[in-house]
């Protein structure tokens, strides 16, 4: 998908203000039962298309309003992933705005996972 040039330039910016990680780190952790929470911010019809396995599901759009229900630990690690990692950047600035300290988007996002053929679930 080509994204706008006003969407690229403030993804581009948030990824420079959030730390980063690799769909193969994720998934070497995950296989290492390491405890964190692996949140898919895609919309809700890419979600029930299928999703990374073993993550919730909190969407973009509703994300500032939910995670503190969902996840009020702010301290908690939370590793978020869009399709491509531009969506799951911005949220992790603005989760870290909210006084998140331990948030990480996934480069690559869904579409890189889906090339390793990391498991999946509907």
């Amino acid at each position: 998908m080509k994204h706008s040039p006003g969407f690229m330039k403030i993804s581009e910016e948030a990824k420079k203000k959030v730390k980063e990680t690799s769909v193969e780190e994720v998934y070497k952790r995950l296989s290492n039962g390491e405890k964190f929470h692996l949140v898919d911010v895609r919309e809700d019809s890419e979600w029930g298309e299928g999703h990374a396995k073993g993550a919730k599901h909190i969407g973009k759009g509703v994300i500032e309003r939910d995670i503190e229900i969902t996840i009020p630990d702010k301290n908690s690690e939370i590793v978020l992933y869009c399709g491509g990692g531009y969506r799951s950047a911005l949220a992790a600035e603005v989760l870290q705005r909210m006084g998140y300290h331990n948030v990480i988007s996934m480069d690559g996002g869904i579409k890189a996972w889906r090339e390793k053929h990391f498991p999946e679930e509907k």
